[in-house]
């Protein structure tokens, strides 16, 4: 449901078909077991579901953000919001995105931004050419791949790697440069898993061979 708000039905339908296959896969391999399933769930829609821009003008326009500044203040005369659009591509001296300064009619921005979302990933999505949101679909493509490759090799003996294959994204953390640097080693871990996972399936037609 939230993907769905997040962006389409589509898009929802996406996620919940990848789990399908997935669970279909993780039953018939190791009957009663779910926590590839489970792992894949959670990572999945944390690659979904990231904090772009659209949905940082949702946040700050669906009514959450009026009513908290409601609660901290009776009133205020200025209204001014710190932000760092990795389209403006600004950099401190330490080369960090630095923030930029907007004034209150920066709402307005925000609002129109908020609707604009079914711009997401599509040719006429100006902030799909940064480097950052290149990066962030290439980790979504990346994972939809890996979640193939589980569903394909699981077997009772791959079923912990598989389940920690599934876990790599949750490696990622933070935003910006200390995002890509959680990325890389997450990279390196997501490498030796896949090999760990492809040897555990091979092992049991081996054995079979023999």
């Amino acid at each position: 449901i939230f993907l769905t708000g997040y962006q389409n039905a589509a898009y929802g339908k996406r996620y919940a078909e990848r789990l399908a296959t997935l669970r279909s896969a993780e039953a018939k391999a190791v009957p009663g077991s779910t926590v590839v399933t489970e792992a894949a769930a959670r990572n999945l829609f944390k690659l979904m579901a990231i904090k772009d821009e659209y949905e940082v003008a949702r946040l700050y326009t669906d009514g959450s953000f009026a009513a908290e500044l409601s609660k901290q203040f009776q009133s205020y005369e200025k209204l001014e919001f710190h932000l760092a659009p990795p389209i403006l591509g600004r950099r401190g001296n330490d080369g960090k995105p630095k923030k930029s300064s907007f004034g209150p009619w920066m709402l307005k921005g925000l609002r129109l931004l908020s609707a604009l979302k079914g711009l997401r990933g599509t040719a006429f999505d100006l902030f799909s050419l940064t480097a950052e949101r290149r990066r962030e679909r290439q980790l979504l493509a990346q994972y939809e791949a890996d979640l193939e490759l589980i569903a394909s090799a699981l077997s009772p003996g791959g079923i912990e790697a598989a389940a920690a294959l599934a876990s790599v994204p949750a490696l990622i953390r933070g935003y910006g440069h200390v995002r890509q640097a959680s990325a890389e080693k997450a990279a390196g871990e997501r490498s030796r898993l896949v090999e760990r996972l492809v040897k555990a399936t091979e092992r049991p037609e081996l054995q079979a061979a023999e």
